[in-house]
């Protein structure tokens, strides 16, 4: 086989938001949607900058330091020239989409986004009237000078530069209250609708707040800062009492990026430098404007300009009167987010918390939803007399305030809560129910492919399997047992797991095995396939477990939606590996894992990409489907994404985003798969 190669996962993600670009520049793309492409763009750097830019910042240090071994810089490669390019170049990109098509489209539409130009004399009265109603009560403007401020982690500021009587020039600092106004007002005039930057607002009225000096310009600028949070792995203390401080302390992290106006004088760029103390962050030009990622607010609704929309569909499961929990004694069920409804998964909970004979509820928490009705129906469970517990995991990533205030509302209620495992992020989506009748015993289970969070299931796409199968519910109650020690599993010891694939235990040990057979299969000459759908894909052990079934035969399908550190098509190595990326309305975020298996389909689902994290670092499910009917059913959703021609692209071995030559049979696999799960709805319900 021919040496083994990988993608940088940095540039790999950068290859992800790339994509995200192209469907802004989609002229086929809703005028609408195409600019919330461009907030999701914006939003998605501004989290690289704060999670992955002060890693690359660290690497850079070491690889410049002599006595780094050369074989330690092959394996971690010094890129950050090569983002900061990757970078420039998509915001160059970014800046000819919103001024060349996007804005010029608006104003066809008869909506004038202002940007960069002075305010109309249509608006000024409506515009002054605001300003000095609203947006001057939240303004505190501050001389630049060493110690003065501290710019906060993706906060807005304008640095005012005027001249005073005596013909010197200063700078005077004003926020930007982005986080107590909306960032775009808009006014209604007979010429059609205008709308106007807060940041403009500000510029305008400059002159008003700063009567006593001349105002000579306003120029925007913002810090990203370090997110992540140092935390001690151990079991003194309160672990939501150490989360809460560190939280609290992250604005204020070390500074990753200062972005500013590229017309700010450069001697008033090294003075805020200074004064805001951000001297080890990279320093980029950005635009008139920052934190585009608020275009997701823009006060434009037009149906007309949005995707058509596609409401979620009602299984019988979530209409049938006989109770969710007796129909899973005769069937699993399995739910497809968010093309079916949520309420399937909501009604598991609030019958479980209402229902007699349930005694018991366990349940794992990753990213709880900011109006949670699944942890409302845990708290009334929990009053009903029903033993809940409850692991909330408190390190989720810029999720924390939120887990922390759901934690405390559930402790409250006498739910018995485990927080995170030391040296482990618990990321498994899971459930359990145990009921007595009789004084018989018997469980009823939920295994997710994605949070149990009904914000994120209107636009996540995942899976959601409910199962009665006692197999697979007496692994979850070891599951569930082992969580409640908080303890990190020793080799050889713990719960022994033989149908659930669980990190730390079995998982990468066993999809090893599942790959292995495949090759067994190609070697004897039968039909060979992998196909596999990830968010993430990583890991370099997996990764080259699938090199060799490439070179042993096996058709290996991957769908990968970002990171992709696997690189396809090279002959020797990976000739036999096709990867596709999807990026449409919906984010693509289910774990699917399909073995052809001789033609004996094993299909699983779950929590875990392939990523050293999932893999090393977390408590992760993946669980079988056995049911055929619905084993055929994800074969089915799995091979329509495949044939994504609309919004998939190959992922070739220069890690470009290569389009789908059209084929006889154009496939949009979203509306593709909503369609075919409507269809056999009507199919059902007409029988």
């Amino acid at each position: 086989m021919a040496k083994q190669s990988f993608f940088n996962r940095d540039l790999s993600w950068l290859s992800f938001n790339e994509r995200v670009l192209m469907e802004a520049a989609n002229p086929n793309v809703p005028l609408l949607e195409r600019i919330s492409f461009l907030s999701i763009y914006s939003s998605n750097l501004d989290e690289f900058y704060r999670v992955r830019i002060p890693a690359l910042m660290a690497l850079h240090k070491i690889h410049s330091k002599d006595s780094i071994e050369e074989e330690q810089k092959s394996e971690y490669p010094d890129v950050i020239s090569e983002v900061r390019d990757l970078i420039s170049h998509q915001l160059e990109e970014y800046g000819r989409i919103l001024t060349g098509s996007v804005l010029p489209g608006l104003r066809e539409q008869g909506v004038h986004l202002l940007y960069n130009e002075p305010l109309p004399e249509a608006v000024c009265a409506r515009a002054t009237a605001y300003f000095y109603a609203e947006v001057l009560a939240f303004l505190q403007p501050v001389p630049l000078k060493r110690g003065a401020f501290f710019p906060e982690n993706n906060k807005l500021y304008m640095a005012v530069l005027a001249e005073t009587r005596e013909g010197n020039e200063q700078v005077m600092i004003v926020n930007i209250p982005s986080e107590h106004l909306p960032r775009f007002h808009s006014v209604q005039t007979p010429e059609g609708l205008y709308i106007l930057f807060l940041d403009d607002l500000i510029r305008a009225f400059a002159p008003h707040i700063f009567p006593s000096v001349t105002v000579k310009g306003c120029y925007s600028f913002k810090i990203n800062r370090d997110a992540e949070m140092e935390l001690e792995d151990e079991y003194s203390g309160d672990i939501a009492e150490k989360i809460e401080k560190q939280v609290q302390k992250r604005d204020f992290g070390l500074a990753t990026r200062f972005l500013y106006d590229p017309r700010l004088p450069l001697k008033w760029v090294e003075a805020i430098i200074i004064g805001g103390r951000v001297g080890n962050a990279i320093i980029v030009e950005g635009g008139v404007y920052h934190n585009l990622k608020d275009f997701a607010s823009l006060p434009v609704k037009r149906r007309e300009l949005s995707y058509e929309k596609l409401p979620a569909l009602e299984p019988d499961s979530c209409q049938d009167k006989e109770g969710l929990l007796r129909q899973l004694i005769r069937k699993d069920i399995l739910v497809h987010t968010p093309y079916q409804s949520y309420n399937t998964v909501l009604r598991f909970f609030n019958e479980a918390a209402i229902d007699e004979e349930v005694t018991e509820i366990a349940v794992t928490l990753y990213r709880v939803a900011s109006d949670s009705r699944i942890v409302n129906a845990l708290i009334s469970a929990s009053k009903n007399g029903k033993k809940v517990t409850v692991f909330v995991e408190l390190k989720a990533r810029f999720d924390e305030v939120n887990n922390l205030k759901w934690s405390k509302r559930m402790k409250e209620a006498g739910i018995k809560l485990i927080y995170s495992i030391p040296g482990l992020k618990v990321h498994a989506k899971v459930a359990l129910v145990k009921k007595v009748s009789g004084g018989v015993a018997s469980y009823a289970g939920l295994l997710a492919t994605g949070n149990l969070n009904e914000s994120t299931a209107r636009f996540y796409t995942d899976h959601i399997l409910l199962t009665s199968n006692q197999v697979l519910m007496n692994e979850m109650e070891q599951l569930f047992a082992f969580l409640a020690k908080r303890e990190r599993p020793t080799k050889g010891q713990g719960p022994v797991f033989q149908h659930l694939l669980v990190a730390q235990f079995n998982l990468q040990e066993r999809f090893l095995e599942l790959i292995d057979r495949e090759i067994a299969h190609a070697q004897a000459g039968r039909p060979a396939r992998i196909t596999i759908k990830l968010n993430n894909l990583e890991e370099r052990v997996l990764i080259r477990k699938l090199y060799e079934a490439s070179a042993a035969g096996v058709t290996v399908h991957l769908i990968v939606r970002s990171i992709c550190c696997l690189v396809p098509g090279v002959a020797g190595m990976s000739e036999n590996i096709t990867i596709k990326r999807i990026v449409d309305r919906f984010l693509e975020h289910g774990r699917v894992f399909a073995f052809h298996n001789g033609g004996r389909d094993e299909v699983y689902m779950g929590s875990a990409d392939w990523m050293n994290r999932n893999i090393y670092r977390r408590i992760e499910v993946c669980f079988p489907i056995y049911n055929e009917e619905l084993k055929a059913e994800m074969l089915e959703l799995l091979d329509v994404q495949w044939r994504d021609s609309l919004q998939a692209v190959w992922i070739d071995n220069q890690l470009h985003n290569v389009a789908i030559p059209a084929g006889e049979e154009p496939v949009q696999s979203q509306v593709a798969i909503y369609r075919y799960l409507e269809k056999k709805l009507r199919g059902v319900s007409d029988e």
